[in-house]
C-alpha cells in the first residue's frame, strides 16, 4: 500500500487512464500511443513517464524506440483498499438501517 498516493495520482488524469486502456491490448511504441491523442509525442512521453514511475507501466528502450506494457499490480493494490473500505461503509450502512428500523423510522 505504500505507493497507493502514487497510483491515485497516476490516475487523476483522463490523458493517463486513456494511455492505460490502451495498453490493455498489449505492449505499444511511445509514437503508436501518441498517435491516439491530440497531443504531441512529448506530452504523450510526459504522461508516461507519470505512469512508469507509479509503476503501472513499464517502458523498455529496443533500438530507438520506447515500448510501453501495461503493469496492473498497483491498481489491484488500489482496488484492495477501495474494496476495503466498501465493506466498511456496507456494514455502516446496514448498522443505520437497523437503528433506523428499531426506532420505526
Amino acid at each position: 500500500m505504500e505507493n497507493l498516493d502514487d497510483t491515485f495520482a497516476a490516475l487523476a488524469h483522463g490523458a493517463r487512464r486513456t494511455i492505460l486502456k490502451e495498453l490493455r491490448s498489449g505492449e505499444k511504441s511511445l509514437s503508436e500511443l501518441a498517435g491516439s491523442f491530440d497531443m504531441s509525442q512529448t506530452a504523450v512521453s510526459k504522461h508516461v513517464r507519470i505512469l512508469n514511475e507509479a509503476g503501472l507501466v513499464r517502458v523498455e528502450q529496443r533500438g530507438r524506440t520506447r515500448f510501453c506494457q501495461l503493469n496492473d499490480d498497483p491498481m489491484q493494490t488500489a482496488r484492495q483498499w477501495i474494496t476495503d473500505y466498501e465493506a466498511f461503509w456496507q456494514n455502516q450502512f446496514e448498522n443505520l438501517a437497523r437503528h433506523l428500523a428499531k426506532d420505526g423510522l
